[in-house]
């Protein structure tokens, strides 16, 4: 084996590190994310009845 050159296990386990530590480190930023998404989801479904009781700017 030549010297400077990584074997087939090293490079996996390097790539399988990086990938680790890279969701672990934007973990909290990817949660929030998803709260926000799902917050906003309730917001329109709670709005969405409202709307479909107006009709040609009649509220019903």
């Amino acid at each position: 084996m030549m010297f400077g050159r990584l074997s087939l296990p090293q490079l996996l386990f390097a790539g399988i590190m990086g990938i680790a530590g890279g969701i672990y480190i934007y973990q909290p930023i990817f949660e929030q994310y998803f709260r926000d998404q799902k917050a906003s989801k309730k917001v329109e479904l709670t709005e969405e009845p409202e709307e479909k009781l107006m009709l040609h700017g009649v509220e019903l």
